[in-house]
C-alpha cells in the first residue's frame, strides 16, 4: 500500500449545466425560491456566462454549455432542514415535486431546475 498524505476535506461546490442566456431563470430559481446568495464570479470566468449561488453550506455553479443537455440521473443531493417547508415552497412556485422514500433513514424527494437538471433533497430522521 502506497503511503498519502492527503486527506479530502469536503465538497466545495457542484457544477450544472444551463443553456446560454439562462441566467436569469437561474437567479430566480436558486436565489428567488431556494434563498442562495449570488457569488459574483471572477471577471475571467464571468465572461464565459453562468452564475455561482451560496448559502446553507452549499455552493452551486451554473455553466453555460452550448448545447445543452439537462441533467437527468446525475445529481446533487442536498440535506435540508423542514423538508416538507422545502416541498411547499417549491409547489409554489410551480416546480413539480417526486417524492421518493427509498433511502434509508432520510425522507426525499426529487425536483428539477427551471432547465431539467434532477435535483435531491433530503432530511435524515435523525
Amino acid at each position: 500500500m502506497t503511503t498519502t498524505t492527503f486527506t479530502l476535506v469536503r465538497l466545495h461546490h457542484v457544477q450544472l449545466a444551463i443553456p446560454p442566456g439562462g441566467e436569469d431563470e437561474c437567479r430566480a430559481f436558486w436565489s428567488g425560491v431556494l434563498g442562495l446568495d449570488e457569488v459574483e464570479k471572477p471577471p475571467v470566468l464571468a465572461a464565459r456566462g453562468g452564475c455561482w449561488f451560496r448559502g446553507g453550506g452549499i455552493e452551486v455553479h451554473l455553466g453555460v454549455e452550448q448545447d445543452f443537455v439537462a441533467a437527468r440521473k446525475a445529481h446533487p443531493g442536498i440535506l435540508v432542514r423542514d423538508l416538507l417547508d422545502l416541498a411547499d415552497v417549491l409547489r409554489s412556485a410551480g416546480v413539480q415535486i417526486t417524492e421518493d422514500g427509498e433511502f434509508p433513514g432520510h425522507d426525499r424527494f426529487y425536483a428539477a431546475d427551471p432547465f431539467g437538471n434532477r435535483l435531491e433533497f433530503l432530511e435524515s430522521h435523525n
